[in-house]
């Protein structure tokens, strides 16, 4: 028996296993083998190219500009916006800023080129091609409009207060408002030029706006003159607000045409001029007579009525 043990022992021995009881060695844990970093975290973040704004001030303020709505990142304006209007920017930057390297819209050929690009819109009022201020050498989008300078607050991006601009080919019209003792009062916060007129309206009456109806803009603020009436002015039935009055300003009160309201209804109620498109005054109407030439003493509903074919309630 203890040859038998003692046999077993020297095989243990042998085969290097630890006897029975005996204490083992304790190798320390190999610790494990490091994974290689992300690329994108162990790369350096690349660096971004020149941006326009880097020598362009007045474009980091252009955020709030309508072309570049919501396409501002972190306050900074892509090199892509700009690039929409003045193409590939990246011959100009390589050059130092060369001013022949990068394409500045101007003039008829920058509206035509760049502008109609995006806002060529025609309908049945409105084109941009063929109306009054359609583009030409003299009148186009960029003499109007400024893209970068633009005046304060001005919601189409005009080079001026609107007055100011319209003032500058129209200047009768314009003086018509300031020196007439009867006119709309623009350039207060009210009124100004386009809420009568269109301007990229087509010729004649369709640079007018309309109402929803399809009225003239008159009727937009003086709808209690809209009708409709029983007994209709003809004057209205004929013709229209412009028939009677003045819109840009008149030195007569009612912004009438005429200096009297006599001398205003005379032209249709009398047979001078042609056909009498009015009823002739009676025989007892004296115009010589102060009494008779203030018409609309008696007939004072002059736009119209519902009671009185005479229009005089």
């Amino acid at each position: 028996m203890r040859a038998n043990v003692i046999a077993g022992m020297a095989l243990v021995l042998c085969l290097g296993l630890p006897a029975r009881g005996a204490p083992q060695e304790t190798k320390p844990p190999t610790p494990p083998t490091p994974e290689p970093a992300a690329a994108s975290a162990a790369a350096p973040a690349a660096e971004a190219g020149p941006a326009c704004t880097d020598c362009h001030d007045a474009m980091k303020s252009f955020g709030s500009n309508p072309h570049a709505t919501g396409k501002a990142k972190k306050g900074e304006i892509p090199n892509a916006v700009c690039e929409t209007c003045h193409g590939n920017g990246k011959e100009h930057i390589e050059a130092g800023g060369d001013k022949t390297k990068i394409y500045k819209p101007a003039g008829l050929e920058g509206s035509n080129k760049t502008c109609l690009t995006c806002h060529d819109v025609a309908t049945d009022q409105i084109t941009r091609r063929g109306g009054v201020h359609s583009n030409s050498s003299t009148v186009n989008c960029l003499t109007c409009h400024s893209i970068h300078n633009s005046e304060s607050h001005s919601l189409h991006l005009l080079a001026k207060n609107e007055l100011s601009l319209c003032k500058t080919c129209h200047s009768t019209q314009v003086a018509s408002f300031r020196n007439k003792p009867y006119a709309h009062r623009l350039g207060r916060g009210g009124m100004e030029c386009d809420s009568c007129h269109e301007p990229h309206g087509r010729a004649g009456r369709d640079n007018l706006r309309q109402s929803r109806a399809g009225e003239l803009p008159c009727l937009t603020c003086h709808a209690d003159k809209r009708g409709p009436y029983v007994f209709q002015h003809g004057a209205i039935a004929a013709g229209d607000c412009l028939t009677c009055h003045e819109p840009h300003g008149s030195s007569n009160p009612k912004r009438l045409k005429r200096a009297t309201v006599a001398q205003l209804c005379i032209e249709c109620h009398s047979p001078i001029g042609g056909p009498t498109l009015g009823s002739q005054p009676p025989s007892f109407h004296d115009l010589t007579s102060p009494r008779y030439q203030n018409c609309t003493t008696c007939h004072v509903a002059i736009h119209g009525s519902n009671r009185d074919p005479q229009l005089l309630k």
